[in-house]
């Protein structure tokens, strides 16, 4: 078991090329020292993928902000070294080894700001071994070395967070170094959208498809992060996506891993001059609904059953008169698929953000376009039949004012 205190000089003299920390809490923590055995989720496989026999490892408690370490990978990380541990919710898995005495850091936080570490992230050669300096003798630490190196948090590095709530705000297209699809391009798909729909939904290798991809997001963030994908358009802007209608997407049943469609909102936006084009059909016909239907059908018929799919689409406001457009296409999900959540995406960089339509907006009594939804749904798993729920909240106290 780790040690209670990091105050004494200890010498660990390997110089390690990277290190990682890996996260758990106080009911997984004794299970991680039981196996030695470090562990994590979908979330963060592409991180444990990384690890190599050797690296620097480190463990951290989120719940009592506390760091074990320095451990050393045993093994490559890979998935399921021992498939049972943590009743198989944490899949992606490293052997470790202590190399010498384990040290416990307290207020690990404070430590990880002020040497601008965030655990999330692989840390390179400088980082992991300042951190290894530092538990070596912590009393003795020399700060000024920190003042003295640049910390690489260089753009190519850059990745989006995993976002926890249903408010998605992202102030720029894309991230990190090379350009994911072209912001130049009509109605260009938000790239963090897609990030955060493929760490939360799919693992390292699984096939993302994208029937609608416009200037090619969807394959530069799959490429990045590991992923394979096929993407169609039916007037296809480079040459890694495939020319196709989206009503008909030619791949076999149930062989896809995840799908992404963001598709018209409507006959608001000119993206090209192709006669079958459904968004040369107006939203506020039936017609434009029906079409899309024949996307979700085909999209229904190539996912596999308890995967998800996500439809990212906005609502329409023109010559006074308002179209709910996204509830029409939730109600048409809704034929096939099983909501799993919607998500509100702020709108920006849109060509009525100016100055001259928020006026307007305000003189003329209507709303600018503040945000798109981002429909989630889950294709059926047929073999699981619905349970009786049962529910019990837990209920708070309100303080109640007392009349003096």
């Amino acid at each position: 078991m780790p040690m209670q205190v990091a105050t004494q000089k200890r010498n660990i003299h390997t110089t390690f090329q990277s290190g990682y920390i890996f996260a758990c809490t106080k009911n997984t923590q004794d299970e991680c020292f039981a196996h030695m055995l470090f562990s994590t989720n979908k979330i963060y496989a592409d991180k444990m993928l990384q690890v190599k026999k050797g690296d620097a490892l480190f463990l951290y408690n989120v719940d009592t902000d506390t760091l074990y370490g320095v451990y050393r990978a045993k093994s490559e990380g890979k998935k399921n070294i021992i498939p049972e541990a943590w009743g198989g919710k944490y899949p992606y898995q490293v052997a470790v080894e202590p190399i010498g005495d384990i040290v416990t850091l307290r207020n690990t936080k404070k430590v990880f700001s002020r040497m601008n570490i965030d655990w999330k992230n692989v840390m390179d050669q400088t980082v992991t071994n300042l951190l290894i300096d530092y538990l070596n003798n912590p009393e003795g630490f020399d700060w000024d070395k920190i003042q003295k190196i640049t910390l690489r948090k260089q753009k190519a590095d850059e990745k989006p967070n995993v976002e926890a709530t249903t408010l998605w705000d992202y102030p720029k297209q894309s991230y990190g170094r090379i350009p994911k699809g072209n912001n130049k391009y009509p109605g260009v798909t938000p790239a963090f959208i897609i990030y955060n729909m493929i760490k939360r939904y799919t693992e390292p290798g699984d096939l993302v498809v994208d029937p609608m991809a416009g200037s090619g997001t969807t394959l530069d963030v799959c490429k990045e992060e590991g992923r394979k994908s096929i993407c169609y358009d039916i007037a296809p802007t480079r040459a890694d996506v495939i020319q196709n209608d989206a009503r008909k997407i030619p791949l076999p049943d149930e062989s896809v891993d995840m799908i992404f469609v963001d598709s018209p909102y409507g006959d608001n936006i000119r993206y090209n001059d192709h006669p079958d084009n459904i968004g040369r059909i107006s939203a506020e016909t039936e017609e434009f609904y029906n079409e899309l239907e024949k996307t979700i059908k085909e999209c229904y018929r190539i996912l596999k059953p308890g995967k998800v799919l996500g439809w990212l689409i906005g609502d329409q406001w023109v010559k006074k008169k308002f179209t709910p457009v996204g509830f029409k296409i939730y109600e048409r999900l809704t034929k096939y698929f099983e909501p799993v959540d919607i998500v509100c995406i702020a709108r920006r960089n849109q060509t009525s953000n100016t100055g001259i339509w928020y006026n307007r907006a305000i003189r003329f009594n209507f709303y600018l376009r503040g945000f798109k939804y981002l429909l989630l749904m889950k294709k059926p798993v047929p073999e699981l039949k619905p349970s009786k729920r049962e529910i019990k909240w837990t209920h708070y106290e309100r303080e109640r004012q007392t009349s003096e």
